[in-house]
């Protein structure tokens, strides 16, 4: 086998290879000896048929075996041999003219082919005395928790039915459908709804409309969907709520002990303490990881300049372009709305696609200098989180599609590795504990948005992080709820 290098510019390689036509005599050779013992032809004793006969039947079809044969591991051993790690696999090309394919199938001509590739470029990992991070702490004070806890008892508190009038903190049980324009929309109806006046669940207005009503009334609640709603179509649009009052209840003291964490399947009221604390640590300390590791990564970003292979940034580009427009088209938006063009976008999403690919090759390499590996039990957990987000009926179905998946399940890898070199290198790092109020840990980075101009990627900042998981928002009924996340301003 003949392998010369046609082309070294950058990070771009062609390779020609050639292999005689007598290798490929002496291998297709190989296989008809190996056959002639399994082989049953009629008129042939097993073992007795002729090789020349056998590659009269065989011999097109074991020369291609062949053929592929070459083509799969040449590219493997050459790369090898070379020293070098394709970006991608290697874009292999060969003659499409019939009549050499022929002559190489039938061992008359040497089989020649073509590899083209990107290398990853070589990335000497430095010492890392230069970084420092700080890492925000906020310490959750007991008055949080208690009002957590008491949050919760509320969806404990009891009712009892009332003759009057509604008031805010009373409770109404509620039929309604929804008309734009006079048209029922989807997701706009709903029976036995409960809702408690005051709580802010419902779009604003919408409960405040209820306030007088008696069990028995029917009112036409008149409200605007948010600009921000989570249905596209329903945003900024008013709409009209014939609804109908089936009950009106009035709230029970609100009992926070022992029996009422018993309500919520908790042995105790300290019990309850215990799971809110915990709750709300977990989410503050989820917030202050991605703090720090944005300013790890933007000192790594920093401190590595290098070419990055074209087509990786080519791939992850039209990922992330993909999710853009898809964000626009279900928000009924277009790059105007965004402040900005499509040029502008394209150029903006190219600079993020470049950090990201540098950034997964960064990581990469100081993972594999450290020895960072993401065991068995580690991708099965998470396979396991995972499968628990979908329905009871789709979970098998999901696990057998990740267990069956190589790619898929190399795409729950990819940030479990990730999340541990975070953490290597956080052990080599400096870092410094800063204490902070709530509000400056929940207050965006003034560099969150770097390298993002437009609103829609500045509310996608953390994509920046390189993370390659999916991220999708289950859908929410139309109306007339509030988005969850707009519900609680905890």
């Amino acid at each position: 086998m003949q392998v010369t290098e046609t082309l070294n510019s950058g990070l771009k390689r062609e390779i020609t290879v050639t292999v005689p036509k007598g290798d490929m005599e002496a291998r297709l050779m190989q296989r008809l000896a190996d056959a002639r013992a399994k082989v049953r032809i009629n008129g042939f004793r097993p073992g007795k048929v002729p090789v020349q006969h056998l590659r009269k039947v065989y011999g097109k079809s074991f020369m291609a075996e062949v053929v592929n044969e070459i083509l799969s591991d040449s590219s493997r051993n050459i790369l090898s041999d070379r020293g070098e790690k394709a970006a991608m696999q290697p874009e292999v090309s060969m003659t499409e003219d019939e009549k050499e394919a022929e002559k190489i199938l039938s061992g008359q001509k040497d089989f020649e082919f073509k590899l083209a590739y990107e290398v990853i470029p070589v990335i000497e990992v430095r010492d890392f005395a230069s970084i420092s991070v700080t890492r925000p702490v906020y310490d959750v004070p007991e008055d949080e928790i208690e009002q957590q806890v008491a949050r919760i008892a509320e969806s404990a508190r009891s009712y009892e039915a009332k003759d009057g009038a509604a008031e805010s903190g009373d409770r109404v049980t509620i039929d309604y459908v929804g008309r734009i324009d006079n048209e029922a929309f989807e997701g706009g109806a709903g029976t036995d709804q409960p809702l408690v006046l005051g709580s802010k669940e419902f779009i604003p207005g919408f409960e405040d409309q209820l306030i007088g009503a008696k069990a028995g009334d029917d009112r036409v609640v008149t409200v605007t969907f948010p600009e921000d709603y989570n249905a596209a179509h329903l945003a900024g649009r008013e709409a009209a709520f014939d609804v109908t009052v089936k009950l009106v209840e009035k709230p029970g003291a609100l009992e926070i002990n022992d029996e009422t964490a018993k309500t919520l399947g908790l042995e105790s009221l300290e019990k309850l303490r215990e799971i809110v604390k915990g709750q709300l640590e977990n989410q503050y300390g989820s917030m202050t990881r991605q703090k720090v590791k944005r300013q790890l990564l933007d000192q790594l970003d920093e401190a590595y300049k290098f070419e990055a292979p074209s087509k990786l940034i080519t791939a992850e580009f039209d990922n992330i372009w993909t999710q853009v427009n898809r964000d626009l088209e279900a928000a009924g938006k277009t790059f105007a709305d965004e402040d900005t063009t499509e040029d502008e976008a394209r150029a903006e999403y190219q600079r993020l696609a470049e950090r990201r690919v540098r950034l997964g090759l960064v990581l990469a390499e100081i993972g594999d200098k450290a020895g960072v590996q993401v065991s068995d039990d580690e991708l099965q957990r998470s396979l396991f989180e995972l499968v628990r987000r979908f329905p009871a009926r789709q979970q098998q179905e999901v696990f057998e599609y990740y267990r069956s998946n190589a790619n898929a399940l190399a795409s729950l890898r990819a940030p479990l590795f990730e999340e541990k070199v975070v953490d290597h290198l956080l052990g080599e790092v400096s870092v410094t504990d800063n204490k902070v109020t709530k509000d400056e840990l929940l207050a965006e980075d003034d560099d969150a948005d770097a390298g993002a101009t437009t609103k829609k990627a500045k509310k996608k900042a953390a994509a920046k992080e390189g993370s390659d998981e999916p991220k999708a928002e289950a859908k929410k009924k139309a109306a007339p709820k509030k988005k969850a996340a707009a519900k609680d301003d905890e």
